[in-house]
């Protein structure tokens, strides 16, 4: 099986930047894409953006230009560059893996923007 463990979240003004990361543990030769999901009070989960084994990505049309997403294979680590941030950007994260057991996800990781 697979764990995912986020961290990088918090607290940060209009325009700033966070970093967020996502380690998978248990037998990550099992894992595909990851990626980033967030979701905002009263809104659906959403995909931020994705990225395969080989590096192939993916966004959301609201964040191309601003976020991007990277990955260490090494480290079974996921990365979330998060830059201009905006107080719509504010949700919880989610890391999400492609598992050959199916989907799996982390607990989630608070994103606030706000001054």
């Amino acid at each position: 099986q697979v764990q995912l463990m986020e961290s990088g979240g918090g607290l940060v003004q209009p325009g700033g930047s966070l970093r967020l990361s996502c380690a998978a543990s248990g037998s990550p030769r099992n894992i595909g894409a990851m990626g980033w999901y967030r979701q905002a009070p009263g809104k659906q989960r959403e995909l931020v953006a994705r990225i395969t084994p080989r590096g192939r990505t993916n966004y959301a049309d609201s964040v191309k230009g601003q976020f991007t997403i990277s990955r260490d294979n090494d480290k079974n680590t996921v990365y979330l560059q998060m830059n201009s941030l905006k107080p719509e950007d504010t949700a919880v994260y989610y890391c999400n893996a492609e598992t050959t057991w199916g989907p799996r996800w982390g607990q989630g990781t608070q994103v606030t923007v706000s001054s």
